[in-house]
């Protein structure tokens, strides 16, 4: 007997939305010129909504690819910090960036680099880092002012990426600064047409050394931490013989032992700095002690107020869009006064009239959302393709749009379908 009758409901129900749909769709064919009016704000509501969306999962996509080379959960020892800090040295984009301050800062050194992963008991992988500008050549090939990185061992530990030729440096390589190098892709194959780089002696700078590795291509990215294409390493020590390591601007790298939080390794870095230095208690912090989450956090906050934006933007579009749908049905709520007039004398309940109302108000939103969605395609299509920058139109956000042109579709046909699903069948039968 209660399957019977959810049978019968679900026949009905079925029959109803077909219904629904039909009229909906004659609505759409019968005045083009107020269909287009009124679907024209829910179409341009959506494509800015889906928009924002699919930029947004673009930039976070390529900034997450220009900060994977270094993980999430490094700390940087640094003379200059990331962003403005409080008194207490730790990073706040509320305050200013005082260069004035940070610029008569002691360079961090090699010394306080080995103090520190001498006397850490909470970090692991320490690592020092000096970048520098030097002319490459080999043979008649050159390149001018490249990137040179001179690195103590641990860099491998550190950064995140692979050897796609040859081998990294040996710990007595590094030890011994040896003349050997390990080359980022694109400079190798600026300098190495045939791709044979392994083996083959460049000179950097004043000096000559042997490429053991080439890196695998890490690709373009609008963010950067460190563009390991472009970039060829070398030992420190090797390193000497080309800069100055007191003078050269320089970074201590240092990654949390398992089971240790990014914030304790923070607190204990900025203690033994502190003592290496000598620092009074009530002297200020002449360095500056930087994560990488921090910096993640600060650009997730900037999207979200991008997100934020978008959404005042498009919600104008969306409004006018519903008032415009809402314009429709209750045209349509006249239109057919004398059905619904029939349908309640035959007995019609009050939810299936505002049933009727309510699919084909959501119908004509959900049209109006797709030819939105539809245009962010084509821009996504027309957009040439980029390393550096690749748009992606995700179900994701496909779903989401769909799923707001729905909302709106419902609230805006509410209203009409309360006063259709209300009239007297009697007074509805007899309208003219």
């Amino acid at each position: 007997m209660a399957l019977g009758k959810l049978y019968r409901e679900s026949v009905i129900f079925v029959k109803l939305l077909k219904e629904s749909v039909a009229f909906a769709f004659s609505q759409l064919q019968g005045d083009k010129f107020r269909t287009f009016l009124s679907l024209f704000g829910v179409s341009i509501g959506i494509f800015s909504i889906v928009a924002i969306f699919t930029a947004i999962d673009a930039l976070q996509e390529n900034v997450r690819k220009g900060f994977e080379s270094l993980g999430s959960d490094i700390v940087q020892v640094n003379q200059w910090p990331m962003m403005g800090e409080d008194e207490e040295g730790n990073a706040d984009m509320a305050q200013e960036f005082k260069w004035w301050e940070y610029m008569r800062r002691p360079n961090t050194t090699y010394e306080d680099y080995k103090f520190l992963s001498a006397n850490s008991k909470l970090g692991q992988d320490f690592c020092f880092t000096i970048f520098t500008n030097q002319n490459l050549r080999y043979g008649r090939k050159s390149v001018s002012r490249a990137t040179v990185g001179c690195i103590t061992h641990n860099f491998n530990q550190i950064t995140k990426f692979e050897l796609g030729q040859g081998r990294y440096f040996t710990p007595d390589e590094t030890q011994r600064g040896t003349a050997v190098a390990v080359m980022g892709y694109e400079l190798a194959a600026s300098l190495f047409e045939d791709g044979g780089a392994v083996g083959k002696k460049v000179k950097i700078g004043p000096t000559t050394a042997t490429i053991i590795g080439v890196i695998e291509k890490q690709g373009e990215s609008m963010v950067s931490v460190g563009d390991l294409d472009n970039t060829v390493f070398i030992p420190l020590n090797f390193g000497r013989y080309m800069v100055n390591l007191r003078w050269a601007d320089n970074s201590i790298y240092a990654r949390p032992q398992a089971g240790v939080s990014q914030d304790d390794l923070v607190d204990e870095l900025r203690m033994l700095m502190r003592a290496h230095r000598r620092l009074a208690p009530g002297q200020k912090n002449n360095f500056s002690v930087s994560t990488m989450s921090f910096i993640m956090d600060t650009v997730q906050q900037v999207f979200s107020m991008i997100n934020a934006v978008g959404w005042v933007i498009a919600g104008f579009s969306l409004l006018i869009g519903g008032f415009g749908i809402a314009n429709i049905m209750f045209v349509s709520v006249k239109e057919r006064t004398n059905i619904i007039g029939i349908q309640k004398a035959l007995g019609a309940k009050k939810y299936v009239i505002m049933a009727q109302f309510l699919v084909e108000a959501a119908v004509l939103a959900i049209a109006g959302g797709i030819i939105g969605i539809m245009l962010v395609l084509l821009g996504v299509l027309l957009i040439p393709e980029s390393e550096s920058f690749t748009f992606t139109l995700s179900i994701g956000n496909i779903l989401s749009g769909v799923g707001i042109a729905t909302i709106i579709g419902l609230l805006a046909g509410l209203i009409p379908a309360w006063v259709g699903a209300s009239l007297n069948p009697v007074d509805a039968i007899n309208s003219k």
